[in-house]
């Protein structure tokens, strides 16, 4: 898995290329701590370019999605894959994930 973070005002997006599994979900997590430790308040995660998801990956995105909401900070997670999507909906989780369809819907999101 490889990330990439880019900027759009104050709203930062992180493009996550990739599979999100047991054995790399944990960059994710630490990128976002890191992040907010550095007083970041806007996110994208950008999950275009990631065609798996495994629990761990799903446990990533709701520590890092319980974790903003603690904060009061904002969240949006776009271009959901039918494959990803379809373990989203498995856990029941399509309502917890405020979920864009693209990255210029979630940067709306994000700034409201």
């Amino acid at each position: 898995m490889d990330l990439k973070i880019r900027k759009n005002g104050d709203i930062y997006i992180i493009d996550v290329n990739g599979e999100m599994d047991l054995y790399n979900s944990y960059k994710l997590k630490e990128l976002v701590m890191k992040m907010l430790e550095k007083n970041v308040k806007n996110f994208v995660i950008n999950l275009e370019q990631v065609d798996y998801i495994d629990s761990s990956g799903i446990g990533a995105l709701i520590y890092i999605c319980s974790t903003i909401k603690k904060l009061n900070l904002q969240l949006a997670i776009s271009n959901i894959h039918a494959s990803v999507k379809t373990v989203i909906e498995l856990t029941k989780l399509m309502g917890y994930f405020p979920i864009a369809n693209s990255v210029e819907e979630a940067l709306l999101m994000v700034k409201e």
